[in-house]
């Protein structure tokens, strides 16, 4: 019935006309972009009017150019053996982006330098023009080819990692739908699944050590050039990260070392005696601890699309309603297959405004929430849609993760739409909230790890694993046994795509977390109020600081020990009612 009356009432999104562009543009080779380009940067500008409508122009460019490039990478990581859909997104990167960059770097310079700046007004403009300044800051010319060669190189973790297939009980299947096993209830089914999958895994853990050497080397390379000591100190400056420090890093995590690990460490305890066995191994984290069947929310990819717009309707029909209008568009790609990159991810897309939401899901309760915290970027990609400039919508990571971990959170409320048995229901919410604190050590050891890579760039593989293992000690259960399994514990690093891809983009995770579970107390205080504090936050865009946009959301941006541990505290504290 509800996905009729949405249907109904739908006003789908189209793209505006564009103003620089031909709405029929297409982007086959430089030649025919480079004039508009051209015509950017040789304007004059001859008031505040012309430069804003300067900006609006260059804007468009950017939003076509980005939605171009995000529709060639979900098609390759959709089907990773179509060779030509492979070739399409490399042609763009290696022959267009790399055109592209000393424009940008002109545009900021011609932005910065104009005599009009200063007369811009309206929300947006401060956050916008500081992260203009570190681009320009950071831009080196001799960096374009290494960019683009490190660009092509981070996408065969992908490659590598989407062919990974093992067979279970004669069936091949992708690595995600084998880790549905690791729930079955039978001991030795899982023990014999974790080893088959991890004998996989390790079959490649030379080829992405080598892999991953090589980026350390390009990236320490790119730092180099423009002019930082390290590759850390040189993506800090990259993502715009001007609100915290490496040391605010540290800080956060000492805080999970100190509150959270033993609280996790007894979560394993309870699961020890639960189970009933001697030692806890790595195959017994997964299972339903009273030996229970895996929780199975829903049978395919539709069925999980209907109940999360089901879901998501409850909260506020607004949200419902654009999840149902990225059905209609077949703007969703959710099960997982064989050929298709692991992961999942909502990617905006600026021109048209409506995301695409990818992923790889497999009926399990870890599926339910990937789909609601993929609807929560989605959401914020919908929110934003109408702000002036394409950079006031390319939102900083600790703003977008507050967006999809708070939905994840936020929905428990609406679970009954997948589980019509109590019991069920409230093993999903126990999951889910000692999960929401269980991310939390391993985003620090992620995080650390990566500081370590880079002060270390000249670290061997033996070194780097030594390392790993030594942080698993720190960040992970000490309850947990890993003797005979060493060495998988030594590569385990080499399953977060995030390192090999998207470098130093994680601990955002960790500090969006902890800003998702206050979002979630004050929902529980009061659900009206902080629904519109959290869609009002996430309407801003990057108009403001990250601290400006979690006060909006009714929220501090904070990681120190104390906050950690009121939070930890309160999720402690809803756990115990179940």
């Amino acid at each position: 019935m509800l996905k009729n009356m949405l249907q109904e009432k739908l006003q789908i999104p189209t793209k505006k006309d564009r103003v620089l562009l031909p709405n029929n543009f297409v982007i086959d080779s430089w030649s025919k972009l480079q004039p508009y380009f051209e015509d950017l940067k040789s304007r004059t500008i001859n008031n505040v009017n012309e430069l804003e409508n300067w900006l609006v122009e260059r804007s468009e460019l950017e939003a076509v150019l980005e939605e171009d490039m995000a529709w060639r990478y979900i098609r390759m990581n959709i089907d990773t053996t179509d060779k030509n859909l492979a070739e399409e997104f490399h042609f763009f990167i290696t022959e267009i982006e790399p055109k592209i960059a000393p424009y940008i770097n002109d545009f900021n310079k011609k932005l910065v330098s104009s005599n009009f700046i200063n007369e811009l007004k309206g929300e947006g403009y401060g956050p916008y023009l500081r992260r203009i300044k570190k681009e320009i800051e950071i831009f080196r010319e001799e960096n374009i080819p290494l960019l683009t060669k490190l660009q092509a190189d981070q996408q065969k973790y992908g490659s590598i990692a989407a062919k990974m297939l093992v067979t279970i009980n004669g069936e091949e299947q992708t690595m995600q739908q084998a880790a549905k096993h690791l729930k079955d209830i039978d001991r030795n089914v899982r023990k014999d699944v974790y080893n088959i999958v991890n004998a996989r895994r390790l079959q490649d853990s030379d080829e992405l050590n080598v892999l991953y050497s090589e980026l350390i080397e390009d990236r320490n390379k790119i730092a180099g050039i423009a002019g930082f000591d390290n590759y850390r100190d040189y993506m800090f400056a990259a993502m715009g990260r001007f609100d915290y420090t490496p040391s605010d890093c540290f800080d956060f995590h000492n805080a999970i070392q100190q509150e959270i690990v033993p609280i996790i460490n007894g979560f394993s305890s309870e699961r020890k005696i639960q189970l009933g066995v001697d030692d806890l191994k790595p195959w017994d984290t997964d299972v339903d601890p009273l030996g229970k069947e895996p929780l199975k929310p829903f049978n395919n990819g539709d069925e999980l699309l209907e109940k999360t717009i089901q879901c998501f309707n409850r909260i506020n029909p607004y949200f419902g309603e654009r999840l149902a209008i990225m059905r209609e568009m077949k703007q969703l790609d959710l099960s997982s297959k064989p050929g298709k990159a692991p992961g999942g991810f909502n990617y905006p897309l600026h021109e048209i405004g409506v995301p695409f939401i990818y992923m790889n899901s497999v009926g399990s309760q870890r599926d339910l929430v990937t789909m609601v915290h993929e609807g929560g970027h989605a959401i914020h990609s919908f929110l934003t849609m109408d702000l002036k400039l394409t950079g006031f919508k390319e939102i900083t990571s600790e703003v977008a993760e507050l967006a999809s971990m708070s939905m994840e959170l936020i929905s428990m409320d609406s679970w009954d739409e997948f589980y019509t048995d109590e019991t069920e229901l409230k093993r999903a919410k126990k999951d889910q909230l000692q999960g929401a604190l269980a991310t939390l050590p391993w985003v620090a050891a992620i995080d650390k790890f990566q500081h370590w890579v880079y002060e270390n760039p000249t670290h061997n593989v033996a070194q780097r694993e030594e390392k790993w293992t030594k942080l698993m000690q720190e960040f992970s259960s000490n309850v947990v046994d890993w003797t005979g399994n060493e060495t998988v514990l030594a590569n385990l690093w080499q399953k977060q795509l995030h390192l090999f891809e998207v470098p130093f983009y994680y601990i955002e995770y960790g500090m969006a977390q902890l800003g998702a579970i206050a979002v979630w107390r004050n929902y529980k205080q009061n659900p009206t109020k902080a629904i519109e504090q959290y869609m009002a936050a996430l309407e801003l865009g990057y108009t403001k600081t990250i601290g400006e946009i979690y006060e909006a959301a009714g929220i501090e941006f904070s990681f120190s020990q104390q906050y950690v541990k009121e939070l930890a505290d309160f999720i402690k504290n809803e756990l115990a009612k179940l």
